[in-house]
């Protein structure tokens, strides 16, 4: 019993690392209707970004986020600028396929070339201190990194439901059509939308490359974590995403300290398929999405 207490308190404070991973994956596609396979990229970037920070001017990975954060938000902006908003509507759907994937190869080019492909970790003093709580053993780096994402989570949250942005962006979620007769701008949404998907990934980045070893090909395996959590939550919906982050981290994190760490990544697609042909829409998709 203790070792599946244990199991289920490192898939929380996981899937809580995930759920802010896929926050930006599912307001990019709730917006735009864009699978952005280049979500595990800007992660990856994220964590260079910080790596760099931490080993040329010893700036804490947490702290970097300040730094890391709005100029991913750049980023994201003037790649949806320059490379989504040129598709033709009618094919958006096909072709940002293509051209998010295209993103992510040249994430990958520049970050082999500048960094070269041999793995790297962010370690911290603190990398591996842990506390003691009634006989469980609690990471500080991933309690911490849970908090980072309650509170960006919550920072997202609080933009869609009390800006005039976040209107914007529900009413382009909800119906785009009438949005735009309403004078929404989507075209800046899906720019600003974009952003904060990239700006919710170097978050996730920083303290992803804390948690885990990477290179610049490490979004292949985050790619396929992400689109699992995102469809398994319900394709749009973030309070969805959230949930199914924490159940596919628990599960995981299960699969590993009962079975083998071997399973544990296989366990994703399992849960996924057993949710989808019980309910093919994802958790949330039919009662939330449209609403974020």
């Amino acid at each position: 019993m203790h070792e599946i207490v244990q199991a289920i308190i490192l898939g929380i404070l996981t899937g809580g690392v995930y759920a802010l991973m896929a926050s930006g994956q599912t307001l990019i596609f709730g917006i735009m209707k864009v699978v952005n396979l280049a979500q595990g990229a800007f992660v990856v970037l994220g964590a260079y970004l910080t790596y760099t920070l931490f080993v040329d001017t010893g700036i804490d990975p947490f702290l970097s986020i300040l730094i890391t954060t709005p100029l991913m938000f750049v980023v994201g902006v003037a790649l949806q600028w320059a490379l989504l908003r040129p598709l033709h509507s009618d094919d958006v759907a096909q072709l940002s396929l293509l051209v998010t994937f295209a993103i992510a190869l040249g994430i990958e080019g520049v970050l082999s070339f500048t960094y070269s492909t041999s793995l790297v970790n962010i370690q911290p003093a603190y990398a591996n201190f842990s506390w003691t709580v009634f006989g469980y053993q609690i990471n500080m780096v991933r309690f911490f990194a849970f908090v980072l994402s309650l509170v960006v989570l919550g920072a997202l949250y609080l933009i869609l439901q009390k800006t005039k942005f976040g209107r914007a962006v529900r009413a382009t979620v909800q119906n785009p059509m009438s949005a735009q007769l309403l004078g929404v701008d989507s075209q800046r949404v899906s720019a600003f939308g974009f952003g904060l998907g990239a700006a919710t990934a170097a978050a996730a980045g920083s303290v992803f490359g804390m948690l885990n070893a990477f290179n610049p090909g490490s979004h292949y395996d985050l790619i396929s974590r992400l689109l699992t959590v995102v469809v398994l939550g319900g394709l749009g919906s973030i309070g969805g995403s959230v949930v199914a982050a924490l159940v596919m981290g628990v599960a995981a994190s299960l699969v590993s300290a009962l079975a083998s760490p071997i399973w544990s990544d296989f366990s994703f697609f399992v849960v996924l398929l057993l949710v989808l042909l019980l309910r093919p829409q994802g958790l949330f998709g039919a009662r939330t999405r449209g609403a974020l």
